[in-house]
């Protein structure tokens, strides 16, 4: 075989691996119920002892059945996560959800998951959702009613609102990392600790900096409980 031809070959398999490796890692055992009081720090969570496992691991009492609070919310949603924290038995699965409930005209404003793909399951009422690609930041957008599914790629901006003034609307959310993680984007970009300098931030939204400093100012909400 030519040099060129293992050259090839050697970094298809770079390729491969490397997207093997993008996610949560799979399983090697039927179960790795996190041990959260392992003083033991790995890349997620230490297995608990599986001769102490038992159902009550794989189950949480979650009343995801129950509408959430929104009006709470200066955003006009509420978001129910059960990830790995919540529930120790997804430790290793690569998956958990959510519960978003959103007020009338509420949005669950521009966000992305770092380690995890999200499918989206209108429950009740109508969303306005769409997701932004990398540069150049072309935008996937579509109106769901009840029983549509939208998927919104891992690690892309994406957001949800309800346009109908008078209802709210419910949705499920499945992503693929039992912890994805969020940034909200407004959150992060100007309500972080300690801030962001404002010439830095005056700069790239190109505003004056006392509008940088205004927005610096406000409460910036997490609507993830």
């Amino acid at each position: 075989m030519a040099a060129s031809s293992y050259f090839l070959l050697a970094a298809f398999l770079a390729v491969v691996a490397s997207h093997a490796t993008a996610s949560d890692p799979s399983p090697l055992q039927d179960f790795c119920v996190a041990d959260m009081h392992s003083p033991v720090k790995v890349n997620g969570f230490v297995c608990k002892d599986s001769m102490a496992v038992t159902a009550d691991d794989f189950f949480k009492a979650a009343n995801l059945d129950k509408a959430r609070d929104t009006m709470k919310s200066k955003v006009g949603s509420n978001v129910t996560l059960i990830n790995v924290i919540q529930l120790p038995g997804l430790n290793t699965l690569g998956i958990s959800l959510a519960r978003i409930d959103y007020a009338p005209l509420g949005e669950n404003p521009p966000h992305t998951h770092p380690r995890a793909t999200e499918i989206l399951t209108v429950l009740e009422g109508t969303l306005y959702v769409g997701f932004v690609t990398s540069n150049p930041n072309k935008l996937f957008a579509k109106v769901l009613n009840k029983g549509d599914v939208f998927v919104f790629p891992q690690g892309l901006i994406h957001f949800q609102f309800n346009p109908v003034y008078n209802k709210p609307a419910v949705a499920i959310a499945a992503l693929s990392s039992q912890n994805p993680g969020v940034i909200t984007i407004a959150n992060a970009v100007f309500g972080s600790k300690p801030p962001i300098s404002d010439d830095v931030l005056a700069k790239a939204f190109q505003v004056e900096k006392g509008t940088i400093d205004w927005l610096q100012a406000q409460f910036w909400e997490n609507n993830h409980y």
